[in-house]
């Protein structure tokens, strides 16, 4: 069991990094060092204890990253309450559904997400809180005789900070003497609907158990700096860029807005991170804007096949690609689904430090990781040293191929269950604490070599396991396709293809022709495929596929 208990983390480091900067927005002018955010947390948990506000108890908080975002985040653990995020791009029934079933009795959110909010049907909730003024957007006395009104309490709230903290605010004042350990941490939503969502419980052992692998590995350090655009109200996004880089005594950076390369790449030329977070899609994105248009030409084709030429080329598009993350960081980290094999391949043999982490939130995340220069090629990274770990060969009536299985593991990390959802914890947890995780790969040396989600996986007629990912990963580095997906129907693979149109514009090619080219595209693929895994037809699709917060297609949409 880890011996480092969560807020005692955040106490020592606050502390310790006390007139050191700790949280800036995007675009802004103004640094929180991390003193002043010690300062708001105080203030936060003031508020908490004057609405009565018990450890244990649900504060619910929806909104885009920023500074405001992290504070009542830290604030909500450090005070021993459960965190529950919830993401900003559900819709307002999806976030009903989830504040009613976490049973949050605060809400912290923005102008442009309450607008769409019924407070009537926020059954549990005693008020509602906009995170940036900390005004009160709405209340309920749930117990007329004994509630005091919010409204009432946060006309006094600056008078009480003053009373306790007279003075200039010192790193005196920072005491988190909560013990927490086994207690729940955060309940994470993997989804809004009804139907398929689940609360991950994450205690603060697991969390701890996250934070202090990653310093353990160098992923922040003091002074270091990060840009986090991923969301910071999935465990990637929230581990990797904010609770880490704060235990470190990082400084962060939130980027509140969608992550579009061309902000992007204007933001790391401006921050300047020591480490990237992202994902494979932004990753993708970069390289088809930045790296594919140079390849394409003859010249650079042709010094690509010369020895000793080739590696001043390589270096040329090392520079180049170093300079596009703002040319100062030791590793590009992604995570939540696999990178395009061609592209990654690509970029190990220009000696681009890029590297994955694989997870899942009911490990919140981290399941395994390896930084550059350790990250072998084609894995997931070295699998926690906390965590134990079998591979299971038969899954119901699929048998995997030898040195494949699916990944259990069973550790610090793995969640207490889903909240108030027993059938569904029974499915993946079982009793002696092992995780079903659902992803179909295998080990070497602690290394973690996936190949696909078992739930994903084709069997086909004669027994053959198809991993729709691989195939789908060909299809993703052809021309003319932006974004793909292999299903099943019928008994024949279908690929559903959204066509990258400004590469088909760029090559003179009307819409009415791009049928004609994926009758190319669909050749040249089944070229590289065994006879089981090639595909019948293409199927062009008219807009993107629908995806989740960390930009993984919703494959459940499309399998029918």
């Amino acid at each position: 069991m880890i011996k480092e208990d969560l807020i005692a983390i955040y106490e020592q480091s606050f502390k310790e990094n006390f007139d050191l900067p700790a949280l800036s927005d995007y675009g802004g002018k103004k640094v929180l060092t991390y003193g002043q955010l010690a300062s708001h947390i105080a203030y936060m948990h003031i508020l908490f204890e004057q609405c009565g506000i018990q450890p244990g108890d649900k504060i619910a908080l929806m909104g885009r990253n920023s500074v405001a975002w992290v504070t009542v985040f830290m604030a909500t653990i450090t005070y021993g309450a459960v965190i529950v995020p919830i993401q900003p791009d559900f819709t307002p029934q999806d976030a009903t559904h989830i504040i009613n079933h976490s049973d949050a009795e605060l809400l912290f959110t923005t102008d442009s997400i309450w607008e769409n909010l019924d407070f009537d049907t926020l059954l549990n909730l005693r008020g509602a809180i906009n995170m940036d003024s900390r005004q009160l957007y709405a209340e309920r006395l749930l117990d007329p005789q004994t509630d005091n009104p919010l409204s009432k309490i946060f006309k006094t709230l600056r008078r009480k900070y003053t009373t306790l903290y007279p003075k200039d605010f010192n790193p005196d004042y920072i005491q988190y003497d909560i013990p927490l350990k086994e207690a729940t941490c955060i309940i994470n939503y993997t989804s809004g609907t009804t139907g398929f969502s689940k609360g991950v419980i994450l205690s603060h052992n697991s969390i701890a158990a996250n934070v202090v692998h990653c310093l353990n590995i160098g992923l922040h350090k003091k002074g270091s700096r990060n840009l986090a655009f991923l969301p910071l109200s999935h465990t990637f996004g929230c581990t990797c860029d904010m609770l880490a880089a704060l235990a470190a005594g990082g400084h962060m950076v939130t980027f509140g807005k969608l992550p579009a390369p061309l902000l992007l790449i204007k933001a790391f030329e401006e921050v300047k991170p020591t480490i990237v977070c992202t994902v494979p899609l932004i990753i993708e994105k970069i390289y088809k804007k930045v790296i594919a248009p140079e390849i394409t030409k003859k010249t650079l084709q042709w010094a690509m096949d010369v020895p000793h030429l080739d590696k001043m080329v390589y270096k040329k598009f090392n520079k180049k690609l170093t300079e596009v993350f703002g040319g100062n960081f030791h590793s590009v980290l992604y995570g939540g689904a696999p990178l395009n094999p061609e592209i990654e391949d690509f970029l190990h043999k220009i000696k681009f430090p890029i590297c994955s982490v694989y997870g899942m939130t009911e490990c919140g995340p981290l399941i395994s990781i390896s930084l550059h220069p350790k990250f072998k090629r084609h894995s997931v990274g070295e699998i926690l040293p906390v965590l134990e770990y079998r591979l299971d060969e038969d899954l119901e009536d699929h048998h995997f191929e030898d040195g494949l299985g699916e990944l259990v593991v069973k550790g610090e990390t793995v969640m207490d269950g889903y909240y108030k959802n027993e059938k569904a914890t029974e499915k993946v947890l079982e009793p002696g604490g092992w995780l079903h995780t659902g992803d179909i790969g295998m080990v070497k040396e602690g290394v973690f070599y996936l190949r696909g989600r078992s739930k994903n996986m084709i069997l086909t007629s004669n027994g053959q396991n198809i991993y729709p990912e691989e195939i789908e990963a060909k299809l993703n580095s052809t021309p003319f396709v932006a974004e793909s997906l292999v299903v099943e129907r019928d008994g024949k693979l279908v690929a559903l293809v959204y066509p990258d149109y400004e590469a088909a514009e760029a090559a003179n090619i009307l819409d009415d022709e791009l049928k004609d080219a994926m009758s190319v595209t669909l050749k040249q693929i089944n070229s590289q495929l065994p006879a089981y895994e090639r595909v019948a037809k293409i199927l062009l699709v008219a807009s993107e596929f629908e995806k989740t917060p960390k930009k993984s297609i919703k494959r459940y949409l499309y399998n029918k």
